[in-house]
């Protein structure tokens, strides 16, 4: 293995890593916003709490996926990461409209971003 390739499996590694860690950080805000909505209240907050949920699903999926060495494929890899990336931007969408939720809109969009950065060593 030459040093260039062996530089770009260290860059795959660690952005994979670093996405994995991003996800986790996302699943736990998510997991914590959606238990702190009230199941009764106002229809955003129920949409709140389904798009959290929906979210730490999605990235806790994601992570495990990532986490796997050599099991899937490339194109399997690419179309986890992009629905999370999607799944994380609706989902900080969505608590931007929840007062006090500012800090899990950002892990949101830090998710995003890692993914966005990873997804760029697959193409």
């Amino acid at each position: 293995m030459s040093v260039t390739e062996l530089q770009k499996l260290v860059r795959f590694l660690e952005d994979r890593f670093a996405c994995a860690q991003a996800c986790t950080e996302c699943a736990r805000v998510c997991s914590l916003r959606a238990s702190l909505a009230d199941l009764d209240g106002p229809e955003d907050q129920q949409l709140i709490r389904r798009k959290g949920i929906l979210c730490a699903e999605v990235c806790d999926t994601t992570c495990r996926l990532l986490a796997e060495q050599v099991t899937q494929s490339e194109d399997v890899m690419r179309a986890q990461v992009e629905w999370c990336r999607t799944v994380c931007l609706e989902t900080a969408h969505a608590f931007d409209r929840s007062p006090g939720s500012e800090e899990d809109a950002e892990a949101c969009r830090d998710c995003a971003r890692a993914c966005t950065e990873f997804l760029a060593l697959l193409r």
